[in-house]
């Protein structure tokens, strides 16, 4: 009599069968369908053709002619000591990180995580990585936070510890990409809070998918400077020029 098969637990595969295991489940770019490269679901040639960022504002992360601080945030410094966006909001990313925030393509999350780890790895490391937290009604709506998606691997590329109990959404907001600048600032008044009787590092790295004005993220900024922290700084996977 065969002996039923325990579905609870993966099967044992032997030295023999690795190799044809792994080509079975090889990686296959998610923008072009080929091969994958270098353990992501990503060839090189489609890596290459990403709009990676080049020069931009230290402070922003719009793009200039050379690394800098543009007049704008010269004449009124944000709340962010630095910003830095690892691409452009174009094609494909404009197809990827969507993906990722309302299809739950989590695969786009690790390929886009892992090009974070690569930019940033270079930058000031911060004492914690926080990913910008979605109100709880939005959360329970999606099922998950994309910038959670984001920065928990990153965490893990750069062994840097993942906050998640320092700051909460206190209300829930229109969406930004629906509004005008100054509207923008008005909607995110009182938009976040520290949550109760944490103890902030002292320097912060906030977490997003997408930068377009840094009006969420400079409203969490001040928050966080408020309550104690010493410098927060924004590292996200796109911004848009």
């Amino acid at each position: 009599m065969t002996p039923p098969v325990n579905l609870s637990q993966p099967p044992k595969v032997d030295g023999a069968c690795r190799a044809p295991l792994r080509w079975l489940f090889a990686l296959h770019c998610m923008v072009c369908g080929e091969a994958g490269q270098d353990g992501r679901d990503l060839c090189r040639a489609c890596c290459a053709a990403l709009p990676w960022q080049g020069p931009a504002c230290l402070c922003c992360a719009l793009p200039l002619p050379s690394p800098d601080t543009c007049g704008a945030c010269l004449q009124k410094p944000p709340p962010v000591t630095q910003a830095h966006a690892v691409f452009d909001y174009a094609f494909p990313l404009d197809r990827l990180l969507p993906r990722l925030k309302f299809h739950r393509d989590f695969a786009s999350g690790r390929v886009l995580a892992q090009a974070m780890a690569d930019h940033c790895a270079p930058l000031t490391q911060p004492d914690a990585l926080l990913p910008l937290p979605l109100h709880r009604g939005r959360l329970r709506r999606r099922g998950y936070d994309q910038a959670l998606e984001l920065a928990r691997p990153l965490a893990r590329a750069l062994d840097l510890p993942l906050a998640t109990d320092l700051l909460e959404r206190a209300k829930s907001t229109s969406a930004q990409s629906r509004l005008e600048a100054d509207a923008r600032q008005r909607n995110l008044r009182g938009a976040f809070r520290v949550i109760p009787s944490v103890s902030l590092p002292a320097h912060i790295v906030l977490v997003d998918d997408v930068m377009t004005t840094g009006a969420t993220l400079h409203a969490a900024a001040r928050v966080l400077l408020a309550a104690g922290a010493q410098r927060v700084d924004a590292w996200v996977c796109a911004r848009v020029a």
